[in-house]
C-alpha cells in the first residue's frame, strides 16, 4: 500500500522538485505551507516557508549531483564536497537540511535523508524524526517502487495507531485519536501536552480531519477494535484493555520505544528480558502513562 497522494497545487510542487536531481526514492512536502493550520489565513499558507524531506538511495551521489546543480544552497559545507555531506548527514536524525533557499519565487527548506535511515525510522522509530512528519498529513511529490520502504511507511502508521491505542481511554472519538498520533512526535500522550505544543497540535489536526482520514482510514477499517463508519465521519472504538489486549499492543511497538519503556521499568542490575518486562507493564493500570513516558524519554 502506497501513501495516498494528496492533489492540489501538484504543478507549483512540480516545478519546484524539477530544480533537484530526480534519482529520489521518496519526496514529500510537509507543514504549515502545505496544509492551512487553524489560525493561519490562506495568504499566510502562501507565503509560509515550504518544507520539503527527499529520500535517497545513495546520499553521496545525490549531493555531488546537487552541488553541481544547486551549490548555492549549501552553507560552506560545500567547500567540503559531498562525501563529508553525508558523513554530516548520518548524526542525530540522519537528516542534512539545506534552509533559506530562495526556488520558484517561494523560499524552502529540504531534507536528505538516506532511505536506508528513512526505513530503520518509520520500522523502529529510532529518532522518530522523520517518521513523526509521517505519521501526519504530507503531500507525496515522488515514490519509487521500493516495496521494503512501502513497507515501513505503513509499519509507521500501524505503530503510531497502536501507541495511540495504548494511551487513549477505552472509547475515544476521531478527532481524539488524531491528536493523539499528532501529538506522537512532541511528547506522547496528548493530553499530557500543555501549552504551545498542545495548540500546535490541536492547529495541525482540526483543519485537517479529512487529510488524517484519508491516511488512516484503510488501517482503521482493518482493525477489528474500531467500528469505523467512514460516511459518519466517525469512529466507533473499543479498545482491548485487559491485560492480554495490552500486551498485544505493547508487543506490536515499535523496538525503540519497546526498548525505552523496558528501561523505564526494569531496575538497574535486573536482567529480564523485554518480553517479561511487557507483560508486567501490561497489568499496570498505568500502563499508558507508562508508554508516554517511554515515548518522551
Amino acid at each position: 500500500m502506497a501513501l495516498p497522494v494528496l492533489s492540489s497545487s501538484a504543478v507549483k510542487f512540480r516545478r519546484l522538485l524539477a530544480h533537484f536531481p530526480q534519482e529520489l526514492s521518496l519526496a514529500f512536502a510537509y507543514g504549515s505551507g502545505v496544509f492551512r493550520q487553524a489560525g493561519a489565513s490562506a495568504e499566510h499558507g502562501e507565503t509560509n516557508m515550504l518544507d520539503f524531506v527527499f529520500a535517497v538511495d545513495d546520499a553521496v551521489t545525490w549531493h555531488m549531483m546537487n552541488l553541481l546543480k544547486n551549490r548555492s544552497h549549501y552553507s560552506f559545507l560545500k567547500l567540503f564536497g559531498p562525501k563529508k555531506i553525508s558523513t554530516i548527514q548520518r548524526y542525530g536524525a540522519g537528516i542534512y537540511y539545506n534552509t533559506l533557499v530562495p526556488c520558484n519565487g517561494r523560499m524552502i527548506k529540504y531534507g536528505v535523508i538516506s532511505t536506508e535511515a528513512l526505513i530503520e525510522d518509520l520500522f523502529h522509530w529510532k529518532t522518530l524524526y522523520v517518521a513523526g512528519r509521517l505519521q501526519k498529513p504530507v503531500k507525496i511529490l515522488a515514490q519509487n517502487e521500493n516495496s521494503k520502504l512501502q513497507a515501513a511507511l505503513v509499519s509507521n502508521l500501524k505503530s503510531a495507531v497502536t501507541a495511540a491505542f495504548l494511551m487513549l481511554p477505552e472509547s475515544f472519538s476521531e478527532e481524539d485519536l488524531y491528536m493523539q498520533i499528532a501529538g506522537l512526535s512532541y511528547s506522547g500522550d496528548f493530553r499530557m501536552i500543555i501549552g504551545e505544543d498542545r495548540s500546535k497540535v490541536q492547529n495541525i489536526v482540526k483543519p485537517n480531519v479529512a487529510h488524517f482520514q484519508k491516511l488512516y482510514s484503510t488501517i482503521l477499517q482493518d482493525c477489528p477494535q474500531v467500528v469505523y463508519k467512514h460516511h459518519l465521519g466517525r469512529l466507533e472504538a473499543s479498545i482491548d484493555k485487559s491485560p492480554e489486549g495490552q500486551f498485544t499492543q505493547l508487543m506490536a511497538l515499535p523496538k525503540t520505544l519497546q526498548q525505552k519503556i523496558t528501561a523505564l521499568v526494569n531496575p538497574p542490575g535486573k536482567n529480564r528480558d523485554v518480553e517479561e518486562i511487557l507483560l508486567q507493564v501490561a497489568h499496570d493500570p498505568d500502563c499508558g502513562f507508562v508508554v508516554h513516558q517511554g515515548r518522551s524519554g
